[in-house]
């Protein structure tokens, strides 16, 4: 059988996740700012682009 030790975590290890400095933590603030913006005016043409094929379709299936 095992032994289950029973003394405290070494608190001078060093952890799995270093802890980000506050530039970076910046820096990603910003990008992801950025890369919304992005993905709004991609959604927004995707949408756009979608309306106007459903409107071309619409009016050539009238005219035919």
């Amino acid at each position: 059988m095992s032994k289950i030790e029973k003394t405290a975590p070494d608190t001078d290890a060093p952890s799995a996740t270093p802890a980000q400095p506050a530039e970076d933590k910046a820096e990603l603030a910003t990008a992801a700012r950025k890369s919304a913006g992005k993905a709004a005016w991609t959604g927004a043409a995707v949408g756009i682009g979608s309306a106007a094929i459903v409107a071309a379709l619409l009016y050539t299936r009238k005219r035919s």
